[in-house]
Order: C-alpha cells, then sequence, then structure tokens
C-alpha cells in the first residue's frame, strides 16, 4: 500500500488522540480531572478497549463551526473487557467544545447504546460535557431524545451505569437519571436541571453549584446518585466493583466466586439484639456477619439511612441486601426509605439478583410531613416492587415487625420464599404500649392503680404477642432460628431456590403507584 496513505490515515489517528489539544488537555489536568481516553483505559482491561467513530466530526456550519473540526466530536466510544467481561462505554471530551453533545456526538452515543442492547453487554457512560451544543439548536436537542429513548428501551434489559465526572446539567441530566446507577465525583461534577444564575434569576435564590447539584447533595439530600467517588481514579474503582456483583443481561446470572465452606455459625449474632426492646443496635453488625467476609457493598449510604441497601456475596453467590436500620428513626419506614428500597428491589429482580431482607420495623413515620408527602402512594412503591418481584426472596425478622410495615418488607403474604424470625422477633398489629391503650383503656383508667395495671397489661400483650411463634404457629414464619445459625439456613435456603421459577400474568406491564 501507498506510505502516503498510511501516513494519512496514522495522522488523523493521532489528532483524534489529542482531542481538543494539548492546551486543553493541560487545563482538564489542571482541574484534578482525567481525559476521556484516561478514564476509559482506567476501567478497561489492559489493551482490551477497541474505539469506535474515532475520526466522526460534526456537520455544522453555522457560527464558524466549519473551521473548528475536532475528530470523534467530543465523545469518545467503544467496547471492552472489565476483568474479562465485555462492556460498552462512551467518554464525553471536555476538551472538545467542552463536551457539548452534537448531533453527530449523539449518533455515536445511540449507536453504542444500540450494539449494547444486540450483545446483551452493560452500558457505561462517562459524563463530562456543557450540555446541548447550542450553535446546532434544535439537532442537538433531537440527538439527547434519541439517547433518552434508547435508555428507557434498554432499562431492564442490559445493567446503565452513569459516572458524573464533570457538569452535567439541563436536559442532559436526564440520560443518567433514567439508568440504573449514579455515580459522582465529589468537588469537580454536579447535576441540574436550571442553574445557579436561573435559581437565582427566577426564585432570588443564592446559591452554588456544589450545594444545588454537587455530589454530597445528591447523595445525602435528593437521593440521585448512588454512589460517590473522592477523585476520577475513585470513581472508576467504584464502577468496577459494582459491575462485580451484577449480570451482563437480564438473560443471565451474576457472576460467582469460589467459596470454600468453613465454619458458618456467627455466635456473637446471639448477643446482638439489647435486652430492651427501644434500645438501637447497629443492622450492619447482622449483615457483615451473615455475609462473605468484606462482600457488602452498600449504596446510598447517606440518604434514608433508616434503609441499608447494598450488595454482598452469601457462599461466593451475589445477592440484593434491603434492611431497616433501628440506628435512624428507630427504623421506621418513610417517604424516602420507601423509594430507595423499591428501586433497588426493582434493579435486584430485572436481573436475577436474590434478594435478602433483614427486617426491624415498628411501622411507617407518623406526621403530617410524611401524609403530605404522600407516604401512602410512595410506601405502596416498595410493596409493589416486592410483590411483583419473582427472584428467590428471604427475609429475616430479628426484632419489631409491626403493622403494614410488616406486610411491606418481604412478608410471606407478597411472595417471600422463606420467612425466618429471630426469638426477640415481635410480629403484632403494634407495639405492646400502644396496644395496650387501646385494648385496655377503660380497663387502666378504672385500676386503683393505673401505673401498675397498664404494666401488668403490657406484660400481657407482649407474652401473648411480641414473640415469633403465634406467626410461626399460623405458618407466617417457616422457621424461629438462633440468630447465630442465621449463616447456615440462608445458604441452604438460597441454594434449594437457585432453579426458582415463578410466571407473573400475562400483561403489557403493571401501573406502579410512581
Amino acid at each position: 500500500m501507498d506510505t502516503k496513505k498510511l501516513d494519512a490515515l496514522r495522522s488523523r489517528k493521532e489528532d483524534a488522540l489529542l482531542g481538543g489539544g494539548l492546551a486543553r488537555v493541560h487545563a482538564q489536568h489542571a482541574k484534578k480531572k482525567l481525559t476521556a481516553r484516561e478514564r476509559i483505559a482506567l476501567l478497561c482491561d489492559p489493551g482490551s478497549f477497541e474505539e469506535m467513530g474515532m475520526l466522526v466530526t460534526h456537520r455544522s456550519s453555522d457560527f464558524g463551526m466549519e473551521e473548528q473540526i475536532f475528530y470523534g466530536d467530543g465523545v469518545v466510544t467503544g467496547y471492552g473487557l472489565v476483568n474479562g467481561r465485555l462492556i460498552y462505554v462512551f467518554a464525553q471530551d471536555f476538551t472538545v467544545f467542552g463536551g457539548s453533545l452534537s448531533e453527530t456526538h449523539a449518533e455515536k452515543i445511540c449507536k453504542l447504546m444500540d450494539m449494547a442492547m444486540r450483545n446483551g453487554a452493560p452500558l457505561i457512560g462517562l459524563n463530562d460535557s456543557g450540555g446541548a451544543r447550542i450553535q446546532e439548536g434544535v439537532r442537538s436537542l433531537a440527538g439527547y431524545a434519541d439517547i433518552f429513548y434508547r435508555n428507557v428501551r434498554a432499562s431492564g434489559v442490559i445493567p446503565q451505569l452513569s459516572a458524573i465526572m464533570g457538569p452535567c446539567a439541563g436536559g442532559a441530566v436526564y440520560s443518567p437519571a433514567i439508568t440504573d446507577f449514579i455515580i459522582m465525583v465529589e468537588q469537580s461534577s454536579y447535576m441540574f436541571v436550571t442553574g445557579p444564575n436561573v435559581v437565582k434569576t427566577v426564585t432570588n435564590e443564592e446559591v452554588s453549584a456544589e450545594d444545588l447539584g454537587g455530589a454530597y447533595t445528591h447523595a445525602n439530600k435528593s437521593g440521585v446518585s448512588q454512589l460517590t467517588a473522592d477523585h476520577d481514579e475513585d470513581c472508576i474503582d467504584k464502577i468496577k466493583q459494582l459491575l462485580s456483583y451484577i449480570p451482563q443481561n437480564c438473560e443471565e446470572r451474576a457472576p460467582t466466586i469460589n467459596y470454600t465452606p468453613g465454619n458458618e455459625l456467627r455466635l456473637e449474632l446471639n448477643e446482638l439484639i439489647p435486652a430492651v426492646s427501644s434500645q438501637a443496635y447497629d443492622i450492619k453488625t447482622a449483615i457483615e456477619a451473615v455475609v462473605d467476609t468484606h462482600s457488602f457493598f452498600e449504596l446510598q449510604e447517606l440518604y434514608a439511612e433508616n434503609m441499608v441497601i447494598g450488595f454482598a456475596r452469601l457462599a461466593g453467590n451475589s445477592i440484593g441486601i434491603v434492611a431497616n436500620q433501628p440506628m435512624v428513626l428507630a427504623g421506621c419506614l418513610d417517604v424516602k426509605a420507601s423509594k430507595k428500597a423499591a428501586r433497588f428491589v426493582r434493579f435486584c429482580d430485572c436481573f436475577n439478583i436474590p434478594l435478602l431482607v433483614f427486617e426491624d420495623v415498628p411501622g411507617f413515620l407518623p406526621g403530617t410531613d410524611q401524609e403530605w408527602n404522600a407516604i401512602i402512594s410512595n410506601g405502596a412503591k416498595l410493596l409493589y416492587a416486592f410483590s411483583e418481584a419473582s427472584v428467590p426472596r428471604i427475609t429475616v425478622i430479628t426484632r419489631k415487625a409491626y403493622g403494614g410495615a410488616y406486610d411491606v418488607m418481604n412478608s410471606k403474604h407478597i411472595g417471600a420464599d422463606f420467612n425466618f424470625a429471630w426469638p426477640s422477633a415481635e410480629i403484632a398489629v403494634m407495639g405492646a404500649k400502644g396496644a395496650i391503650e387501646i385494648i385496655f383503656k377503660k380497663e387502666i383508667e378504672n385500676a386503683s392503680d393505673p401505673l401498675h395495671a397498664a404494666i401488668e397489661k403490657e406484660m400481657e400483650y407482649a407474652e401473648k404477642f411480641a414473640n415469633p411463634y403465634h406467626a410461626a404457629a399460623r405458618g407466617f414464619i417457616d422457621e424461629v432460628i438462633e440468630p447465630s445459625e442465621t449463616r447456615i439456613k440462608l445458604i441452604k435456603a438460597f441454594a434449594s431456590l437457585v432453579n426458582k421459577v415463578d410466571n407473573l400474568p400475562r400483561k403489557k406491564h403493571g401501573n406502579i403507584p410512581l
């Protein structure tokens, strides 16, 4: 072949690798941010990434754009391996027009998404963009809509992960919002529909970009992001860790790791539940003791802390964990906790990941704030998610299981496969104190010593109902177990459910109370 043609190709590729040029690359590094290709190189196994569309350029000729041509047009797309497993990835290149989305930029992403769907592999988006390329007007808006449409079509078919590693504002936020998980880098990323300047103009509020839509804000206040990272490298590490718990697509199971059985007794769990029913304890202690060592990977740790969710491994197999946290709001279900858990349950069900529930819930959080913010329909989301889930589902009731919250937290009545209870479990309509104030109200009031009468009736009610044995007698609890045996029981129970088949009624889709 003519060497001039080879040299011309190599020259174009070298130009493409420079992105927006060395000066802009240095500016990116000055912000302690990696370039698009550096991020992909960290994500993919060495030598595995294959780039697509490297020589694509925009088609705009307005506002002098015809004089500003960069290969790749602000986004690097392709496929590679992460720990030997196929993924498709796009990384927006902030050094080229601020990573702004043009018609061709969107076309590259859409092409990648179509390939990920056809080949059943996860899609990873590394977002770092100033938004729509305003020089292209409606063409860039159409590009966003094309991406959104594919996000929805891919939902539940392949895992979709979004890393926010720079700005993500306006319409651009809705693609990550549709994906399964969002990871944000602290101090260098933000997401919002309208920025600080618009907020000030419309509402007269003074707010910084960080406070309005930074990583901490979305991890703690809005719950938009599931994870935060200290820097770009940490973000990539967390993507890899997350991928290790989930399958390639909805037709497969999550990867397993080798596991050698040993002593599965956890004697420390026998001492976990305080003697005083109102005293708190950390449910994460139970989780860590039951699952494989160092395997618990918590999500949304700072949001709705009265609910704990995350992935773990049990005997080498991936499972999803949903747990009430008695350390916060006594483990009550509220609006935020219900939404947090419901979304996670639905993800696990989409991708064949068994669910383990630790239950210690005194009920739904009372108050006008909760009622006016629709605790009814939001609590129903969690109820719906569990009822709909066809994956193996097991519940362990550690202490309180009161009222409607008992039903909602993966009870036998809504399709759980196994329900275990510790001897400390209290399964009742409500706590003993509240119950006797209703049942024995007049009797206590008319007693010669009302305080003593109340104590006696409370003890009577607790002995009869605040235990797991009434529920076990009715078959609502499969077995009352010693806490130390929990890991053994769960390993065996999940093994028995490995081939579970649960055919849902034929329908287009349900109507979850959104």
